[in-house]
């Protein structure tokens, strides 16, 4: 079976292919291919409080491809969610409504919350060592999520408007950075033990790329903070020529460095994962459950 996700960031959308096996003990996910498109929401979003035009047709252009993609894929399910430019933007229903009648794909808008349970959802957690504490740290555009858990529970989760294109345009609340950092701290004080990170988000596998280290291994906070540094301190041009990055990559990875840190430090934080996983996984994840279920109750 193959299930299609689409994630309708604040600075890209991506539609993501996976294949699900069912032919062992347990489903077996494979990611087949992801498509990136940097439309940036969140420009518009953040500066003025709606989507303009000239976005709303690269959007509508874009879900258009993805429509005659996963035709083409016959996918079993799919599922649209957007995240924090859309459900910011003053125009937001009015732009879904347009796309769904331009290409039938419904879009649903997700709250913060909503945003990093089905993150969590992947289940990652369940793949490292019990007795530590983890802190899911996912960065996008408009906002960032975190998850703590430990013990094999979750106690907490939280959604806070700090992203990397609200930075860049100077349109993020102060009181957002004394929120996250009052929540990292209530969780630091009730959980002794060590915390690790697991972060998510094409910046933070992009800054784990570039540490070298092989995928699954752990990358030190120390690190992470050496590499942002180096990045910072190069201009735009040197990161796209000399480090390789995207156009819509060289601008965001040091806000997204910045949160990362922010957030490592506040919980005193010194190790953390990279996995390649996130609200599209996640959404894959999600679409699999409903469609079992909806087998299940079909007999």
């Amino acid at each position: 079976m193959k299930f299609a996700a689409i994630d309708i960031g604040s600075n890209a959308i991506r539609l993501l292919f996976y294949n699900v096996f069912e032919d062992g003990p347990a489903p077996a996910f494979r990611k087949v291919s992801l498509t990136r498109l940097p439309i940036r929401l969140g420009e518009d979003v953040f500066a003025q409080g709606r989507i303009g035009e000239n976005k709303i047709q690269k959007l509508i252009k874009s879900m258009i491809a993805f429509r005659n993609l996963m035709d083409v894929h016959e996918v079993a399910a799919y599922k649209a969610y957007a995240t924090s430019a859309m459900r910011e933007a003053d125009n937001g229903l009015e732009v879904i409504q347009r796309v769904y009648t331009a290409t039938g794909i419904e879009i649903h808008i997700i709250d913060g919350n909503t945003e990093a349970n089905v993150i969590h959802s992947n289940r990652i957690s369940e793949k490292f060592d019990g007795k530590n504490g983890y802190l899911y740290i996912d960065v996008g555009g408009g906002s960032t999520e975190i998850s703590f858990f430990g013990e094999g529970i979750l106690p907490f989760s939280g959604s806070y408007k700090l992203g990397t294109v609200r930075i860049l345009a100077g349109s993020e609340n102060k009181d957002e950075w004394q929120r996250l950092k009052d929540d990292i701290r209530k969780i630091r004080k009730k959980w002794k033990g060590e915390i690790i990170a697991i972060g998510s988000g094409g910046n933070i596998n992009r800054i784990f790329k570039m540490s070298g280290l092989k995928e699954g291994k752990p990358m030190s906070v120390k690190r992470l903070k050496e590499l942002h540094e180096q990045i910072s301190g190069m201009t735009y041009d040197e990161r796209t020529h000399i480090l390789g990055l995207n156009t819509d990559r060289a601008d965001v990875i040091v806000p997204a460095g910045e949160i990362y840190l922010f957030v490592c430090k506040q919980a005193d934080i010194k190790t953390m994962m990279v996995p390649k996983i996130g609200l599209s996984d996640g959404i894959i994840k999600e679409l699999y459950r409903e469609y079992k279920t909806r087998s299940a109750h079909s007999y």
